[in-house]
């Protein structure tokens, strides 16, 4: 009986985050505009005239996609909206065009919602199908085939939710906040093979007020990145594996005016599942200007990590960066607490800082991290740190010894 009534909840929980609209909304299904649900006919028109009747209403409107899979091309729904309470509904599949040769992979974006405000995309399935693109890389990986394109990018937008939507395949990063604030991402779930390139899972940037919250992520790349000229960012319940772990970065790389700068980021209980890294930052050993301060990972959990802790201002992830620069991105006031688990190398914890702009208030408490050594039957064994050119403290219990 108790299953039972389990069972009608969960049903019933479903049932309610596709509902089509909320009370008093106009709601604009695709269907109506002429869209196919049978993922062949070409979709991409009814989309956007549906959207742009949604975004003339001046009352509540919902764009809704009924359940089936849609082909849809590069689409991008701008406003500003009449209604400052729009919601676009997916209870489907959207799926891109096959092959790499439309014009989303040269552009870098597939599904895109441009200066909106007040925005709720919730639900359904976005299919970037990357893979022709994933094996035109790894034959010719000296950039003869596009960049590609992230499935969805909300950009130059303010108070939006980014709610239950499932990613998959995309052929860069799934999900991207581009020059936005006040943008919430929960209960995403992402999917791409381990050796899927470039196909980070969220990645942030020159966004402020960002939080993400109770996402799943295993891909090819970081599960979060945070790029420069980001603030105030909170992450928390974040489950990666496989995936290169959340990163902070890469900065430095470009060389301009601006100066690139990361501050008021908070990473709280997550957990990573065979990553090649846990929580990392990242720098490339170029003079660019720049700094990350304020930070604090707390609360996560490792299980056969590569690098569980990890500061790496000498980034250079192809070679060819020739002799090792100093970095110019000043890092300061990071903190690791009730960090545990197992890493899968000898060196659990590894600051790598620069030489011309040291590491700074670097503080650790309560981590406990061991090396499990896979080729040994997973016998455990003592892990250890690595300093360069890092300042801290450490308290509380901390293993391995630190080297601050």
């Amino acid at each position: 009986m108790a299953k039972a009534m389990l069972s009608l909840l969960v049903h019933l929980h479903a049932a309610l985050l596709f509902l089509p609209e909320p009370a008093g909304a106009a709601v604009y299904s695709v269907a109506r505009y002429g869209a196919r649900g049978d993922g062949a006919a070409d979709s991409t028109r009814p989309f956007l005239r549906a959207w742009a009747d949604a975004c003339r209403s001046p009352r509540p409107a919902t764009v809704y996609v009924p359940p089936g899979k849609y082909l849809v091309g590069r689409a991008t729904f701008v406003g500003p909206c009449s209604s400052r309470a729009v919601t676009f509904s997916i209870a489907g599949t959207v799926v891109a065009p096959a092959g790499y040769g439309w014009d989303g992979a040269t552009t870098g974006q597939w599904i895109t919602f441009e200066s909106v405000v007040g925005l709720t995309v919730s639900g359904g399935t976005l299919d970037g199908r990357g893979e022709a693109l994933w094996a035109c890389k790894k034959k010719q990986p000296s950039g003869h085939c596009p960049s590609g394109a992230s499935s969805l990018t909300i950009s130059n937008s303010r108070d939006v939710v980014v709610d239950g939507v499932r990613s998959v395949s995309s052929e860069l990063f799934h999900v991207v906040v581009l020059q936005s604030r006040g943008v919430t991402v929960r209960r995403v779930t992402v999917e791409a093979p381990a050796d899927s390139p470039n196909t980070d899972g969220i990645h942030i940037h020159k966004s402020t007020n960002v939080a993400v919250y109770d996402a799943t992520i295993r891909t090819g790349d970081d599960c979060v990145s945070v790029g420069p000229g980001n603030s105030n960012l909170w992450i928390e319940r974040v489950a990666c594996g496989p995936g290169h772990g959340i990163s902070i970065g890469s900065l430095g790389k470009q060389q301009g005016m601006a100066v690139e700068a990361v501050q008021n980021v908070t990473v709280k209980t997550t957990w990573f599942t065979g990553t090649t890294n846990g929580l990392r930052i990242k720098t490339w050993g170029s003079s660019k200007r720049g700094y990350v301060r304020g930070v604090t990972f707390s609360d996560s959990t490792m299980a056969g990590v590569g690098n569980p802790i990890i500061i790496d201002q000498h980034y250079c992830p192809d070679g060819g960066c020739g002799a090792r620069q100093s970095s110019g991105i000043k890092i300061s006031e990071v903190e690791y607490a009730d960090v545990r688990g197992s890493s899968s190398t000898p060196v659990a914890v590894s600051f790598d800082c620069s030489r011309s702009n040291p590491c700074s208030g670097i503080r650790l408490r309560d981590v406990r991290l061991t090396y499990q050594q896979q080729h040994k039957s997973l016998q455990v064994a003592k892990a250890v740190s690595s300093c360069r050119y890092a300042q801290g403290t450490a308290s509380g219990l901390v293993v391995p010894p630190s080297c601050l």
